[in-house]
């Protein structure tokens, strides 16, 4: 099971301390434009991936909209890592792309 934050919530988390962000949307995409700080894992190669992140550290999962980070946050928190699903995601941001 894992753990589900707004947008809205998200941006204010954001703003009070460091996150760990994974952007799961495919290469082209993180490319054009991403949350600041995230990293990108492609949903289409997580299952063999190792990703470089602490498990024990909450990731916060951001995609388009919140579709395939939700995807991601069920295949990851059967790994064992502690995930939190961004609902609305990059299209909902607010603030700057990078």
């Amino acid at each position: 099971m894992y753990k589900t934050i707004s947008i809205d919530e998200f941006e204010q988390v954001s703003k009070r301390k460091a996150l760990s962000i994974i952007d799961v949307r495919e290469k082209e995409e993180y490319q054009a434009g991403h949350v600041p700080h995230a990293i990108n894992q492609p949903l289409s190669e997580l299952a063999q991936a190792k990703l470089p992140v602490n498990k024990e550290q909450e990731q916060y999962i951001i995609c388009q909209s919140g579709g395939r980070s939700a995807k991601a946050c069920t295949l990851l928190s059967k790994e064992g890592y502690q995930v939190v699903n961004v609902m609305g995601g990059t299209s909902a941001w607010r603030g700057p792309l990078i």
